[in-house]
């Protein structure tokens, strides 16, 4: 730690960078409030996602349960065209959101494959729309992590560190300065007897 000057300089620099701090230290909490609220709020949707996603396995394997026949042809039934998303900034961070998914449908006779075809490409957009979404969700959930991670950092820093520090300061050149102003009062006054008794 470099050494601080032990003057009155200093002591107004100190008393002025634990104003900021002070002020500062508020408007990170909340940032932090906030960012841990919305990554409860994402966790939620991915788990959502999630549990969408096996009651879409299972309505299949009800529905369909045809499809554990390996010896169907089903290949290239859908097409994932292409893919939509944007970016929203919460809370100061730049988040992936899922838009949408567009898709080509392969034309297929009906007299070619099965009448529940039909139905399985339902699902399967459905799949693949839930799958697009949980890769989302995944990455705004790490991104919301390293956000939160790195802010709560500098709230201990600015609460463990900066600021006790700064107060540690003010209190050691506060005390440097009181000692020296009483030191030199008493020289003051030894001088005058001094003065006074050489006088007579």
């Amino acid at each position: 730690m470099a050494h601080i000057p032990l003057n009155k300089s200093a002591l107004n620099g100190e008393r002025s960078k634990l104003k900021i701090y002070s002020r500062f230290l508020p408007a990170l909490d909340l940032k932090r409030r906030q960012l841990m609220a919305e990554l409860v709020k994402c966790r939620r949707q991915l788990s959502d996602t999630r549990e969408e996603m096996q009651v879409l396995r299972q309505t299949i394997e009800q529905q369909l349960p045809m499809l554990a026949d390996r010896q169907m042809k089903l290949d290239n039934l859908l097409v994932l065209e292409h893919v939509i998303w944007d970016e929203e900034n919460v809370v100061g961070v730049r988040l992936p959101r899922f838009s949408e998914a567009r898709f080509e449908t392969t034309d297929y006779s009906m007299l070619m494959r099965p009448h529940w075809v039909d139905n399985l490409v339902l699902f399967l957009r459905e799949q693949v729309v839930l799958t697009l979404r949980e890769k989302i969700e995944i990455k705004r959930v790490a991104l919301l992590e390293k956000a939160l991670r790195k802010t709560t950092q500098r709230l201990n820093l600015f609460e463990k560190v900066l600021i006790p520090r700064t107060r540690s300061n003010i209190r050691k050149i506060s005390i440097f300065l009181s000692d020296a102003e009483r030191a030199g009062v008493v020289r003051a006054k030894i001088t005058k007897r001094k003065q006074e008794g050489a006088g007579h």
